[in-house]
């Protein structure tokens, strides 16, 4: 099931992730082509502040999926709505202090991005203040955008964000081309359709938290400062990760400018638009690991973490692999989609990008695991992986390199860096368990005291009928083993059937064979609790109970018996699966 549902959630990621930086995609081929080097170069100028932008969203969006991966994992819906709420309140003070601070010193911060002073022979100057002024309107949209995906994947609502995604995409290019010949906005034309564009792919995905059926609520009464707390001290390493990376942008458009001047700017504008193209699969992979780590560890299921990691690992390396080779064998064409008549530009960017996308499997590695150490509680090694690969390797790999290579040697940063990062989590991994191993065990870093041991943890997993008669025999088996009397352990054999049974006759489709429920049995000290998570349809049998409760009582009999014999009985729908937890 995690295998499966890994696949699914990482390919609507990438397409989430790609909704972050699509339109600067569009904007900056539409630029190349139509309004010439100069723009380009502009547009280069302008990428560290727009990194720096994102760095909140990116910050309050992996905050959320730590803590509502707690909260969600551990049944606490106030909890879950709490951060709802302050996630939203967040985003708006945010866009608000972005928008002021934007539109009354978009000169000041042009120079200091190093376009130059005002002057009427520095037109690049005034092609980044007109940019940044553009994008600045849709800051609300763009923030609104990284935090609203968290929330849709781990309700479920895979596909709104798809079409979410499709119409931003379909809005922006109409409105660059209509900017670009007919209208003749300039670059600050391209700015303003990007804003207009994150607004039309917002309004499609808020209509979800505006549905009865929505697990998410804005409440007021429900707002904790613990959560607030919780939700930055666990965004706080991407903001590292962010911002690590807006100094090496920033950086190294100093670095190519003293070598190149704006040629090299503007081609590594091209290769900074493409590489966020290609990061969407690296953060994709990676954003999902975050998630789906941090509902496991709460729940406290090694298991689950285990695959995650195996499933996480290959897709990385499987997912960048083919990226690598498209971006190799199709790097000219890509390179001059943005560049038009610039045979020096175009000849320099075809070079970095396709020795940038040498990185890219190693990058996927480090992303992946990184936040895959957050998403456990390991925010110290995070942070530190973030900066070693974000910023001091790739950098100090720039400044040697280029001072023998000069702009080839930079573009080699990357790779370089990022080969850097991987060896340092190899060492950090080999030497954590004093052995070189690459079992997923080795790699999940978790202690010995984690979760519920395994000799007293029971799991299985129910395609159809039989197995779910199997599974009960089992588990009647495995509690007389642990020293259960026999009526207890029949009872507790019983329930799992009748709920993993009802699940397989009403919830799965006939001719469909992607359904499973996983059934996983804990002695937990004096306790005994039971965990089943299918992904069927939504259905919450604790409710149905409640809802029932009064009816004759012969009917619903199997619902009935498992709820009334559980001490508590807790539903969850998180990630679009049905979890049913019982406590004996």
């Amino acid at each position: 099931m995690i295998r499966k549902l890994f696949s699914q959630m990482v390919f609507t990621q990438v397409v989430s992730c790609m909704a972050v930086t699509l339109c600067m995609l569009i904007d900056s081929i539409v630029i190349g082509r139509f309004l010439g080097v100069d723009a380009m170069a502009a547009y280069g100028y302008t990428q560290p502040v727009l990194l720096a932008f994102a760095a909140p969203g990116a910050m309050i969006s992996a905050g959320v999926q730590v803590v509502c991966g707690k909260t969600l994992g551990s049944g606490d819906m106030d909890g879950t709505n709490s951060c709802f709420t302050l996630s939203a309140v967040i985003t708006a003070l945010i866009s608000l202090f972005g928008l002021v601070i934007v539109l009354t010193l978009s000169g000041p911060i042009s120079t200091l991005l190093g376009a130059g002073a005002p002057g009427s022979d520095n037109a690049v100057y005034y092609l980044t203040k007109d940019y940044l002024t553009g994008f600045i309107i849709g800051l609300p949209a763009f923030l609104t955008a990284q935090i609203m995906i968290p929330y849709l994947q781990m309700a479920g609502s895979r596909i709104r964000l798809v079409i979410a995604v499709l119409v931003m995409t379909a809005f922006d290019i109409l409105l660059d081309l209509l900017n670009a010949i007919f209208v003749h906005g300039g670059i600050f034309g391209m700015g303003l359709s990007s804003s207009i564009s994150y607004y039309a792919a917002v309004a499609i995905g808020l209509g979800y938290f505006l549905k009865k059926e929505s697990i998410f609520r804005f409440r007021w009464k429900n707002m904790r400062y613990s959560i607030l707390r919780d939700t930055i001290l666990n965004g706080i390493p991407t903001v590292i990760n962010q911002l690590s990376l807006v100094f090496l942008v920033l950086l190294l458009n100093h670095l190519l400018s003293s070598m190149e001047g704006n040629h090299a700017v503007a081609a590594y504008s091209v290769i900074a638009t493409v590489s966020n193209m290609c990061y969407a699969f690296c953060n994709g992979n990676s954003q999902v690991a975050l998630m789906m780590a941090s509902i496991f560890h709460s729940d406290e299921d090694r298991s689950s973490l285990y695959e995650l990691v195996r499933v996480m690992r290959k897709s990385a390396v499987v997912l960048l692999f083919f990226v690598t080779l498209l971006v190799m064998a199709f790097g000219r064409p890509v390179v001059a989609l943005f560049l038009a008549d610039e045979p020096e530009t175009i000849s320099l960017a075809t070079l970095g990008l396709r020795l940038f996308s040498l990185s890219l499997v190693p990058c996927a590695l480090n992303t992946t695991f990184k936040f895959y150490y957050q998403g456990i509680g390991k925010i110290r090694l995070m942070e530190t992986i973030s900066v070693l690969q974000n910023f001091v390797l790739p950098f100090l790999a720039a400044l040697l390199l280029g001072f023998v290579l000069k702009t080839t040697g930079v573009w080699m940063c990357f790779v370089c860096g990022e080969s850097a990062a991987w060896l340092f989590i190899c060492a950090y991994v080999w030497i954590h368990n004093r052995r070189v191993g690459l079992a997923a065990r080795d790699w999940a870093l978790l202690p010995a005291s984690f979760g519920v041991s395994e000799g007293n943890c029971f799991e299985f997993s129910v395609g159809n009928v039989n197995d779910a008669v199997n599974v009960s025999d089992k588990a009647v088996d495995f509690c007389l083993a642990h020293g259960e009397d026999k009526t207890k352990s029949v009872m507790i054999g019983l329930c799992i059937e009748e709920i993993t049974c009802n699940t397989v006759i009403h919830g799965f489709s006939k001719g469909n064979g992607h359904y499973t429920v996983d059934v996983r049995l804990m002695f937990c000290g004096n306790e005994k609790k039971i965990r089943i998570r299918d992904n069927c349809l939504f259905f919450d049998p604790v409710h149905y109970y409640k809802l029932h409760r009064g009816e004759d009582p012969v009917a619903h009999l199997g619902i009935r018996t498992v709820i009334s014999y559980a001490r508590e009985a807790v539903y969850l729908n998180t990630l679009g699966l049905n979890n049913l937890m019982l406590t004996l």
